[in-house]
C-alpha cells in the first residue's frame, strides 16, 4: 500500500501538489464530459474522480498515472448499457452502471488471482489501434448533433446510427450553439498547440459557465446540462438483475481498462523508478473499480492526457493523485450550482477534441509500410467497430490476437548444440504443450534423419520445459519409441525439477531414470551417452531449425 511513497523526499511536496491541481483542472471537466458519452449525469463522471482515484493511489505502482475514466472506456460503457436495453436517464440506469463497474472490477481481480497480467498484455497493438479508431470515429460523429444544438447523444448506438442523427439534427441547427461549439473547439486547439501548459478544458468550461451566468446565452436556445446536485457520492447497491446482460461488455471493458492502464503506466515510468508490475496493476485497477462501483462510478482506467499533465507538472508520486481527489471533493461539495450553468455544447466540444485524436490514420499508414498483417488487423477491427459495433470488435480483436500468438508459439524450433562422434545434443527452444508437441516431435525426427554421418544417441535438452502434461509425456514417449526403431537411443537432460517430479510418476520416464538416461545437464548427457568423461565442448556441427 502507498508503494509510490517509498523513499519520499520533502522536496517533492510542492511538485506533487502543483501537479495534482493541474491534473485536476483537466481530469474533472474531462470526466464529466465523458459521462455524457454514456448518457449518464455529469456528476457520475465527477464521482469517478474521487473513489477510484483514491483506491488506485493507495494500491497502484505507477507514480504519475491518473486513474479515472477514458473516452474508450466511456464509449464501451455506453455501448454495453444500450446493448443491455438500459434506457438513458431511467431509474435503473445508475443501478446497471454500478453493476457493470462491479463486474469489471471483479474480472480484473479474478485475472490478478490467476496471474493473467502478462497474458492480457499479449493483445496486439494492431487490435488496440483498430478499437481506438472505431471508438474515435463513433464518438466524434455522436457528438456532432450536440455541437449543432441537438441534446440527445447517439454514441452508444453505433457509428451508423450516429450518422443518421447528424442528418436529423441538421434541420434544427441552433446558431448560438454552433458559435459556442466552434469557439470552444478553437480554444482547445489553440491551447494544445501554443499554450500546452494551460488547461484548455478548464478554460472552455469556465468560459461556457460565464457566458451563461453573465451573458445569458441559454436564452438563445443553448441547452444546459442537467442540474448537478451538491454533495459526495452516496453508497448504493448494484442492480444484480442486469448482471447477465452486462457480462460481455464487462469483459471487453476489463480488457481495455487493463491495456490502457498498463500502456500509460509504462510510458510514464522514469528510468530510476521501479518497473511496472502487471499483476499489481491488475489488483489496483480491479480494486478501484470494485470499490468505485458502490459509489456510482464509471469503469475506471489510466488516462493518458491527465497522466501526462500530471507528470509534466512535476508529479513524483501518487500524492499528486490524492491532491486531485481533494480538488474533486471540493468541486462536488460546493460547485454543483455553478456546474449546472455549463452548456451541453461545451462538454461535447471537450469530448470531440479528445476522441478525434484516436483516429490515428498516420499510424495506420505507417503500419501499412512496415507490417501488412498488423495493418489489416487494425483495419478489420476498426471496420467491425464502425459497422457491427464496438463490443463485437473487441471480441474479434482478442480472438484474432490469440490465434496469432498461438500460431507463433506452435512453430517448432530445435537447435543442434553439440555433437561428439555418434552422439548429438538437440535443445528444444520452446516448451512443449498440447498444441505443439506433435510438431516438435516430427522436427526432432527430421533433424536426426538429416544428420550425416548418422548418430546412435540423441540427448534432448528440455531446459524450457518448466511443466509437463500427460499429452507432452505421451509425445516424448512416442519420440523415444520412434528413435529406437531407427537405432537411436534417446536421453533426456536439464528437465527442471518440478517437471521431472511429475514425469517420474509415469512408468516410461521412471524406466529412463533406471536406465541412466536422465541427466542434470546436456553436457553430462552427451558425456554419458558417448562414454566420454569430463567436460564436453561443442564442435563445428551446429544446426538451427
Amino acid at each position: 500500500m502507498l508503494s509510490t511513497l517509498d523513499g519520499y523526499r520533502r522536496g517533492w511536496v510542492t511538485g506533487d501538489i502543483v501537479a495534482g491541481l493541474a491534473a485536476g483542472a483537466v481530469v474533472v471537466p474531462q470526466a464529466m464530459a465523458y459521462a455524457t458519452i454514456a448518457n449518464l449525469p455529469v456528476q457520475v463522471g465527477l464521482y469517478t474522480c474521487i473513489v477510484p482515484m483514491l483506491v488506485y493511489a493507495v494500491l497502484g505502482g505507477s507514480r504519475a498515472m491518473s486513474v479515472s475514466t477514458t473516452s474508450t472506456i466511456a464509449t464501451l460503457t455506453a455501448t454495453t448499457l444500450v446493448s443491455a436495453g438500459v434506457a438513458a436517464g431511467s431509474d435503473d440506469a445508475l443501478g446497471s452502471l454500478m453493476m457493470l463497474t462491479l463486474l469489471v472490477g471483479a474480472i480484473l481481480l479474478l485475472a490478478r488471482l490467476c496471474r493473467l497480467g502478462s497474458l492480457v498484455e499479449n493483445i496486439s497493438g494492431a487490435t488496440v489501434l483498430g478499437l481506438k479508431i472505431g471508438v474515435g470515429a463513433t464518438v466524434a460523429v455522436g457528438q456532432l448533433p450536440k455541437l449543432l444544438g441537438e441534446t440527445f447523444d447517439f454514441s452508444g448506438h453505433g457509428f451508423l446510427r450516429s450518422l443518421v442523427a447528424v442528418g436529423e439534427a441538421a434541420a434544427s441547427v441552433n446558431p448560438a450553439t454552433v458559435l459556442l461549439s466552434a469557439g470552444s473547439i478553437a480554444v482547445l486547439l489553440l491551447c494544445r498547440r501554443f499554450l500546452p501548459r494551460v488547461p484548455g478544458a478548464l478554460v472552455v468550461v469556465l468560459g461556457g459557465i460565464l457566458l451563461v451566468g453573465l451573458g445569458h446565452i441559454d436564452r438563445l436556445g443553448v441547452d444546459l446540462i442537467e442540474p448537478v446536485p451538491s454533495g459526495l457520492p452516496v453508497p448504493g447497491v448494484p442492480d444484480f438483475a442486469q448482471a447477465p446482460a452486462l457480462v460481455p461488455g464487462a469483459l471487453a471493458i476489463a480488457v481495455m481498462a487493463f491495456l490502457e492502464s498498463a500502456a500509460v503506466a509504462r510510458s510514464l515510468r522514469r528510468p530510476a523508478e521501479p518497473p511496472i508490475d502487471s499483476d499489481q496493476e491488475l489488483l489496483a485497477t480491479g480494486a478501484a473499480n470494485t470499490v468505485g462501483s458502490f459509489f456510482a462510478a464509471i469503469p475506471a482506467a489510466g488516462g493518458f492526457s491527465q497522466s501526462a499533465v500530471n507528470q509534466g507538472a512535476g508529479a513524483r508520486t501518487q500524492l499528486a493523485t490524492l491532491v486531485t481527489v481533494v480538488l474533486a471533493v471540493l468541486v462536488a461539495l460546493f460547485l454543483g450550482p455553478v456546474l449546472s450553468l455549463l452548456p451541453e455544447a461545451t462538454l461535447a466540444a471537450l469530448v470531440f477534441i479528445a476522441v478525434v485524436g484516436l483516429v490515428d490514420v498516420p499510424q495506420l499508414v505507417r503500419w501499412f509500410r512496415i507490417s501488412r498483417t498488423d495493418f489489416w488487423i487494425a483495419t478489420a477491427v476498426a471496420v467491425i467497430g464502425l459497422t457491427a459495433g464496438l463490443l463485437p470488435a473487441v471480441a474479434i480483436g482478442v480472438v484474432v490476437t490469440l490465434i496469432l500468438v498461438l500460431r507463433e508459439l506452435n512453430v517448432p524450433r530445435v537447435r543442434v548444440t553439440t555433437r561428439v562422434g555418434p552422439v548429438v545434443a538437440i535443445e528444444l527452444e520452446r516448451g512443449l504443450y498440447t498444441a505443439n508437441a506433435l510438431a516438435n516431435e516430427r522436427l526432432v525426427l527430421d533433424t536426426v534423419a538429416g544428420l550425416q554421418p548418422p548418430v546412435t544417441a540423441v540427448v534432448l535438452g528440455l531446459q524450457q520445459q518448466t511443466a509437463v502434461s500427460i499429452t507432452v509425456l505421451d509425445a516424448l514417449e512416442e519420440l523415444d519409441r520412434e528413435l529406437a526403431q531407427r537405432g537411436v537411443t534417446m536421453h533426456v537432460a536439464a528437465l527442471p525439477d518440478g517437471a521431472a517430479e511429475v514425469a517420474g510418476r509415469v512408468p516410461w520416464f521412471a524406466g529412463l531414470e533406471r536406465q541412466g538416461r536422465v541427466h542434470a545437464t546436456v553436457d553430462i548427457g552427451v558425456g554419458t551417452a558417448g562414454g566420454v568423461q569430463g567436460d564436453v565442448h561443442p564442435d563445428d556441427a551446429r544446426d538451427d531449425r
